[in-house]
């Protein structure tokens, strides 16, 4: 299949997805998707009539260990289609037996993000008292002559 046709299924899978692939680049064999709140990965696609399996990667930290599972499954026996690895990055990402009940709750969820805003990072900081230094002691039983 050439590359723009995994394009194409690519951008099919992500209209059911709350992904959205913002970028491809066909000499590297690349898509990259994204989305929110900072949840991305990219896929490298093998060239025609190569034996090459697909690679899933992210660049972000804390998405590559929910992508361990797509990676297995990709390394398991059998040729899988681009379709077939999407799916499995998208399980990869969902919580086991959770509703996908919005885009940005799951993804918060997954990645352990608080559901705070500054000013109330603010507001707790503000009611945090600092304790005094304590004085410096002399040192008992010691000479300094």
């Amino acid at each position: 299949m050439d590359f723009q046709q995994l394009a194409d299924v690519a951008e099919k899978w992500c209209s059911n997805t709350p992904f959205e692939l913002i970028a491809t680049e066909e000499t590297e064999r690349r898509m990259d998707f994204y989305a929110d709140p900072g949840v991305s990965f990219y896929v490298l696609c093998p060239d025609n009539g190569c034996g090459d399996n697909f690679h899933v990667w992210s660049e972000s930290e804390d998405c590559l260990p929910f992508l361990q599972l797509a990676q297995d499954y990709i390394s398991s026996c059998g040729k899988k289609t681009l379709h077939e690895v999407l799916e499995k990055v998208f399980k990869s990402f969902r919580p086991v037996g959770a509703c996908l009940v919005s885009k940005a709750v799951l993804f918060s969820t997954l990645l352990g993000l608080p559901d705070t805003d500054d000013d109330a990072f603010e507001e707790y900081s503000a009611d945090v008292e600092e304790e005094e230094p304590e004085a410096d002691h002399p040192q008992m039983g010691v000479s300094q002559q």
